[in-house]
């Protein structure tokens, strides 16, 4: 997050029974895919319903190879935007040094230790979440690294940085509620509600805290008939996210959705190493990969307990 301000110095599978025939998949013997059921027998809703079924049966299908890694992949994908800034930092070193002192009157000594503070506990923080040790305290310790800068830096009310950090922060709260499953400690002020309750509640916050990287980018940049296109069907996906409707289906197609986007709009190994633009591309990148890794982790552990999802199962 460093990278939002240029410190340059001045140049010197779910199942559920259908009641049709056909809507099983074909390797169950002679079925057909959801184009060919009898319109005149179904109405438009029952029609969403089958196609959407079918989709997740497909999507849990093509997934499968790759379930086993996504928890280690979401991990590494949250945490990788801090990595990226805390190896910005030190390679910096001197220009964030001048910048802090210059642009936001620390003092020489508060300076240093501030910025050690920051790269010792993103590069200690993001490991321990890589390792899956003391997971709620590097969860913790990161969230409080995106505060401090965002008052250090002087971008705590910048709009873009606010949402994206939300983002961010939504998923480090799916890692909390991951470690806590496993978890058999009681939290201060919640002595009433069970180990799955805490876990339901967190991944509530965390799911609905993910799509506020949409927000941002909606209300930001130029208006095109690609980019309206892909703000609602992102915002559909986002609100099917939120009340916990076919949640993994949602967040895999933003998955792949924001992997395209990341790649074409935030090229920054395209611009000049020396164009002050290529931080910020930069910048976002990373913190998009953290947002896929969130989503990734949302795939692999559902939507949770307060969701339409799981009451569908209750009912």
């Amino acid at each position: 997050m460093t990278s939002r301000i240029n410190i340059n110095r001045p140049a010197p599978q779910s199942y559920s029974p259908q009641p049709y025939p056909s809507a099983a998949p074909s390797h169950m013997g002679g079925a057909q895919s959801p184009g060919s059921f009898d319109a005149s027998s179904e109405s438009p809703l029952e029609k969403v319903r089958v196609w959407a079924s079918w989709a997740e049966d497909q999507i849990d299908i093509l997934s499968q190879p790759l379930r086993p890694y996504l928890p280690a992949l979401g991990r590494f994908l949250i945490v990788v935007t801090f990595l990226e800034d805390a190896l910005r930092i030190v390679s910096q070193w001197g220009d964030q040094l001048w910048y802090l002192q210059k642009h936001r009157s620390f003092p020489w000594g508060i300076s240093h230790l501030f910025l050690f503070i920051n790269v010792v506990t993103m590069l200690g923080g993001s490991g321990a979440i890589i390792a899956r040790r003391y997971s709620e305290i590097a969860v913790g310790a990161l969230m409080g690294v995106v505060l401090i800068q965002g008052f250090g830096y002087g971008l705590i009310f910048d709009l873009n940085f606010f949402l994206r950090n939300l983002s961010v922060v939504g998923g480090l709260i799916m890692v909390f509620s991951d470690a806590i499953s496993s978890s058999k400690r009681n939290f201060a002020g919640l002595p009433s509600l069970t180990e799955n309750d805490r876990r339901k509640y967190f991944q509530l916050i965390g799911r609905v805290l993910l799509i506020f990287l949409f927000v941002g980018f909606i209300i930001q940049g130029q208006w095109s008939f690609a980019r309206v296109l892909v703000s609602i069907l992102g915002l559909i996906a986002c609100g099917m996210i939120a009340v916990g409707f076919k949640a993994k289906w949602s967040a895999a197609f933003l998955v792949i959705l924001l992997s395209v986007f990341n790649v074409v709009i935030n090229n920054w190994w395209s611009v000049h190493s020396h164009h002050p633009q290529r931080d910020f591309l930069k910048y976002d990148f990373f913190q998009t990969l953290s947002i896929v890794g969130g989503l990734l982790l949302l795939v692999n552990m559902g939507p949770g307990g307060i969701s339409v999802d799981e009451k569908k199962k209750i009912y």
